[in-house]
């Protein structure tokens, strides 16, 4: 053999053992990534059940927990193996509220048919995903009205866990007032204490550790119960295919259907482009990688949800902690996706957590959420008004639906008064539209 031959040959070897390091090295960072997404949204296999199952919904914590799990682990499965994302899918924080207080509370709508509506706007938002329609609609809603609604969205999660904690109350005067301080408002700030204090130091485990906190010190102070058993059986019988499809096609529901559709659509791109972004995961052009694929994904998460027995799923932007972490690839979904599935088993230990325990963690969200409102432009009323509408009336009304409705219409109203008509694309102009008659059929 030649000097020559000898020496390509050891250059080959030379690579091929660096290509199988590399390789590795990206699949060790891979598990690392997807064990810390999961330590960093698996607050939601408390959280989401406990908000479903709030006294007056009818909903059983049970049913809504093995749904949770069930959405979070499948759906996150796919995104791994379809889109080849790094990219965690579990119910949505805000659309939980959204579908509990407002659709099953306020409007009295039986849960059941409450699934089924899940389930249609699922059905749309994969119609929306798989044509040109989601790129239409993308570029049509404005930025600030896309900001305004995940603030809305916080103060409402902020709201409710202020509730939880019994620190607002409802008074027939004032609708709402100072409650009383007792242990839950006490648990409240010893939660973000101890939360605040890990998140500094960006450790995965902060929401999870504030909830386990103040549940143990609960339990020991005798004011919850530990469970008389830690696992059980998962429920697929009270909640799993219960969907009432036939009966959520009302025209009076119309409106809370395309609610969530668009919740969910601004949550899906917002977290697919923001993380994207801030990660690396983007194309020559700056788009982010497979955005149609995990955008199919998403709709599949809310069409399942509905099926499974829970409020719609969406792709969760604490996935980035893990991406920071290593996990570039699908295999990293598929690691966070086997995290959870130990979780099916723990029913009688999540219900055993007083719905205070998980109050920091909804505050906590809520300002993560809120810090959307900064990248709003004051400078022109036509632009501060619709945001600022929207940002209000969600929270005041409890109604995502009310504050993007209106947000669509005044957006429209407000450029024509300024004489900025010809910058509303027709998009936008038929969703204005649109919104102006679900708001009259509304009332």
């Amino acid at each position: 053999m030649s000097q020559l031959q000898t020496q390509t040959q050891t250059q080959s070897q030379t690579r091929a053992r660096a290509a199988a390091l590399s390789s590795g090295r990206t699949r060790y960072a891979d598990v690392i990534g997807g064990v810390t997404t999961f330590f960093t949204m698996s607050y939601i296999v408390v959280v989401n059940p406990g908000i479903l199952s709030t006294p007056g919904t009818g909903m059983p914590f049970t049913g809504a927990l093995t749904a949770t799990v069930l959405v979070a682990s499948v759906m996150t499965l796919l995104m791994g193996l379809y889109a080849r994302l790094p990219f965690a899918v579990a119910p949505g924080m805000g659309l939980n509220a959204f579908f509990a207080f407002t659709i099953v509370l306020q409007s009295k709508v039986p849960w059941q048919t409450a699934l089924g509506m899940v389930f249609w706007a699922g059905v749309l938002f994969l119609v929306v995903s798989a044509t040109p329609l989601r790129e239409r609609i993308a570029l049509a809603i404005p930025a600030s009205l896309r900001s305004a609604a995940a603030a809305g969205i916080g103060l409402l999660l902020t709201f409710i866990g202020l509730r939880n904690a019994g620190l607002i109350v409802a008074d027939p005067a004032t609708l709402v007032r100072m409650g009383t301080f007792d242990h839950r408002a006490l648990f409240l700030v010893l939660g973000i204490v101890v939360a605040a204090a890990l998140m500094r130091r960006n450790n995965p485990l902060a929401f999870l550790a504030s909830i386990f906190f103040v549940t143990a010190l609960a339990w020991l102070l005798g004011y919850a119960k530990p469970p008389d058993t830690l696992v059980s059986a998962p429920d697929f019988s009270s909640a799993f295919l219960a969907l009432d499809i036939a009966g959520a096609l009302r025209l009076a529901f119309l409106p809370a259907i395309l609610a969530i559709l668009f919740t969910d659509l601004f949550d899906s791109l917002s977290t697919f482009i923001g993380v994207a972004t801030a990660s690396g995961l983007t194309d020559p052009d700056g788009r982010p990688i497979n955005l149609r694929r995990g955008l199919i994904v998403d709709a599949l998460a809310t069409l399942g949800a509905g099926l499974a027995g829970t409020s719609p799923g969406t792709a969760y932007v604490e996935s980035i902690a893990g991406i920071r972490m290593g996990g570039r690839t699908g295999r990293a979904s598929v690691v966070t996706a086997l995290c959870f599935v130990p979780c099916f088993f723990l029913a009688p230990l999540a219900a055993a957590v007083p719905a205070y325990a998980t109050a920091a963690v909804l505050v906590l969200v809520g300002v993560s959420m809120f810090q959307s409102i900064a990248t709003i432009d004051y400078s022109s009323i036509e632009d501060a008004l619709p945001a600022f509408v929207t940002v209000v009336l969600i929270p005041l009304t409890l109604s995502i639906t009310q504050g993007i409705l209106w947000g669509f219409l005044l957006q429209a109203l407000l450029y024509t008064v300024a004489g900025r008509w010809r910058e509303i694309s027709i998009t936008l102009w038929l969703l204005a539209a649109l919104s102006a008659g679900l708001l009259l059929l509304g009332h």
